[in-house]
């Protein structure tokens, strides 16, 4: 990494707030501070436009983001997440680029490093109960009712949460199987003025192709681009 690279990455620290700060420190999210300052902003936007819906994160890992978007909910609507909290499943479809087959490859043969030095978290026993003590820590404890986490596969535990309208949706799983999943999902129950933020457009193209067929589909969403793109409903 560069100096210019590390002096941008301090400064987009520096900006971000106290919550999301803090999780970085812990080593408890894998996302760049600019990925998580634009998550921040999206929820700061979703406030101040008054748009209803729950939070909802597809993809918790070691719960950091997942933390700073319950901490926004908190006594105003439920937060929602989602994770096999254990190894990921492959990228299965031939829309999953040669990228997403290494990256898959590297984890699977038990070579993927953690942050600073950690154990990957899919490596990780009870990855669901740290996730839980963490978010408690924050003091957002999975309470079944205003938090709430999800353990398996998408499509086999969304069926189960009971959504109704949703104001946000941080989608962060990789390949073009479970993306497509997820917007598929979640779309008809966003609200106007809602945003899905995609953390992995630029990374792999599987993600990249399942959200340009979804727009392709729904002339409802709106693209705007960034480190991780915001799909906000038209409407409001």
């Amino acid at each position: 990494m560069s100096l210019l690279s590390r002096a941008r990455r301090k400064l987009d620290r520096l900006r971000l707030g106290r919550t999301a700060r803090q999780v970085l420190e812990d080593r408890l999210s894998y996302l760049a501070p600019v990925k998580m300052r634009r998550i921040e902003r999206a929820l700061s936007q979703l406030r101040r436009r008054r748009v209803p819906g729950d939070f909802v994160e597809f993809g918790v890992a070691l719960g950091g983001s997942a933390i700073v978007i319950a901490r926004q909910a908190a006594g105003e609507r439920r937060f929602l997440g989602l994770d096999v909290f254990e190894m990921i499943p492959p990228p299965a479809s031939d829309k999953d680029d040669a990228k997403s087959q290494q990256r898959y490859e590297t984890i699977r043969s038990g070579k993927s490093a953690g942050i600073r030095g950690d154990r990957y978290y899919g490596y990780r026993e009870n990855l669901f109960e740290e996730v839980r003590q963490s978010f408690a820590r924050y003091g957002v404890p999975v309470d079944g009712d205003g938090v709430q986490l999800y353990k398996g596969l998408f499509e086999e535990t969304w069926p189960k949460v009971g959504a109704r309208a949703i104001a946000f949706a941080h989608i962060d799983c990789d390949w073009y199987d479970p993306v497509r999943f997820c917007l598929g999902a979640v779309a008809d129950l966003v609200s106007p003025g809602g945003i899905l933020v995609i953390d992995d457009y630029h990374d792999y193209g599987g993600c990249r192709t399942a959200v340009d067929e979804f727009l392709g589909e729904r002339r409802d969403f709106a693209f705007e681009p960034g480190a991780n793109p915001y799909l906000r409903k038209i409407g409001a």
